[in-house]
């Protein structure tokens, strides 16, 4: 890897997200009765665009909601206007990212039709209530206002066509009925509520969810690491794996996920007692295995769409030697335009020769030729035996490349680290298909006592 490509400034990078930055701050205070500071976020974003086919609409969507008089359409060519602008950034770095891997980068998504179900009342309503959220802005939200999306999810939830766009919806509605009043709020989450405000927006649009029907994946999968993603009430684990296909064909970066409702009292290793029965794969992982995949259903962005019956486990497939051996050659998928967003960069990576080092902030950063990477200890999660101080004292680190405040940080996965002369492998998920590990059996059982009484409680109030 050139890691002082990653240091490197961007061109229009920083042009670029000042414009979304004053079009979210718009969004603040609402495009209802837009002030002069409203106006400039506005006109900042129009020009950011002018040299884009869509300069000519979102230039009079700008003036039009500068004075107070934007209509639905007006704010979706503002709401297009911005996704295009991430999409740039998005593209802009991961052609970066590319250049420092050196490996392949991926085609441009295929085109697809439109959406076959006629929804047009449910995608104008919540395109209504989308609109009216822009113009109460962030500040002026209220239950009342909050509580227009209630049915609108409701009618979209029951067809399977829709539910992309309900789904957000829902979760968008909960976060801001949460909020409630928004004149009281301490921190608005500006950049997060404009991401989800703009995607619900151009999902609304007939056709903007349509996306290739998924193919058949027969061939060999190399894990690389798993990602773990926790909330009070719900885990996701996300494999990583380099896919080779039987017909010979160019190998594959590809990502599996399994996601499991959760207590709160579940955390730890007691996530993987949640997440091991429904995937496979997440035993193979802790195995250090590879897979044989037969005609597993696979999307064109690059996700496995599980199925325990298409899927064995097959020989020993260190992750290290994967990495190092089938990686370098692994093309990624492309990314359909409503997830280019710098936020989803997440790019396998395998660094190697560095020096680990801690600063007095605590922050951890590997040195390769005179050059710093931060290290995201944040996402390491505590189901597993990787820590900070094994990151930094290892001798080679697989992990995620991201982006994120401005600069590329790296989300390990595992890292290789020497202890009494001997290579020692520590993997993020490595107890993701159980084990004999002290901390990890205490931790297993702690969950497993606590996962027992909720289900007696459950069944007694069943009974009743």
């Amino acid at each position: 890897m050139r890691l002082d490509l990653l240091c490197d400034p961007v061109d229009g990078l920083d042009e670029a997200l000042a414009a979304v930055d004053g079009f979210d701050d718009a969004l603040v205070g609402g495009l209802l009765r837009p002030g002069p500071r409203e106006a400039a976020g506005l006109t900042g974003i129009a020009d950011a665009v002018a040299g884009t086919p869509l300069a000519s609409r979102v230039a009079e969507a700008a003036e039009r909601a500068a004075a107070g008089t934007a209509g639905e359409d007006h704010l979706v060519a503002l709401a297009g206007a911005r996704v295009a602008l991430f999409g740039s950034v998005h593209d802009a770095l991961v052609a970066r990212v590319a250049e420092v891997t050196g490996r392949p980068r991926a085609e441009e998504p295929e085109a697809v039709g439109g959406d076959t179900v006629p929804a047009a009342p449910l995608y104008a309503a919540a395109r209504g209530w989308l609109a009216d959220l822009a113009r109460a802005g962030w500040r002026g939200l209220d239950h009342e206002l909050v509580a227009q999306a209630a049915p609108v999810v409701a009618a979209m939830l029951p067809d399977a066509a829709l539910r992309r766009s309900a789904t957000l919806l829902d979760g968008f509605a909960a976060e801001l009925a949460a909020s409630c009043p928004g004149a009281t709020l301490e921190r608005v989450p500006v950049r997060r509520w404009a991401d989800l405000w703009s995607r619900g927006t151009l999902l609304t649009l007939p056709g903007a969810s349509a996306a290739p029907p998924a193919a058949g994946a027969t061939g060999r999968l190399l894990p690389l690491g798993v990602d773990v993603q926790e909330h009070a009430t719900a885990v996701q684990a996300q494999v990583h794996a380099v896919f080779e296909p039987a017909d010979g064909g160019v190998p594959r970066l590809v990502r599996a996920s399994v996601s499991a409702p959760k207590p709160d009292t579940v955390v730890g290793a007691g996530l993987w007692q949640l997440l091991r029965p429904r995937m496979s794969l997440l035993g193979a992982v802790g195995e250090g295995r590879a897979m044989q995949l037969d005609a597993m259903p696979l999307s064109a962005g690059g996700d496995l769409v599980w199925d325990d019956a298409r899927a064995r486990t097959g020989e020993a497939a260190a992750a290290f030697t994967s990495a190092r051996v089938a990686l370098p050659a692994a093309a990624a998928f492309p990314v359909a335009p409503l997830d280019r967003h710098p936020a989803g960069i997440a790019v396998p990576v395998l660094l190697e020769g560095y020096a680990g080092t801690t600063d007095e902030d605590g922050t951890v950063v590997l040195e390769i030729a005179g050059r710093r990477l931060a290290v995201d200890t944040h996402r390491v999660p505590a189901a597993g035996p990787l820590t900070p101080e094994a990151v930094v004292s290892s001798g080679a680190c697989l992990g995620l490349l991201r982006w994120d405040a401005g600069e590329f940080l790296l989300q390990p996965l595992a890292v290789e680290r020497t202890v009494r002369k001997k290579a020692v492998t520590v993997h993020a998920g490595a107890w993701a298909g159980g084990t004999t590990d002290k901390a990890g059996v205490r931790a297993e059982k702690a969950a497993t006592d606590a996962v027992t009484v909720l289900r007696e409680r459950a069944g007694k109030l069943l009974r009743k």
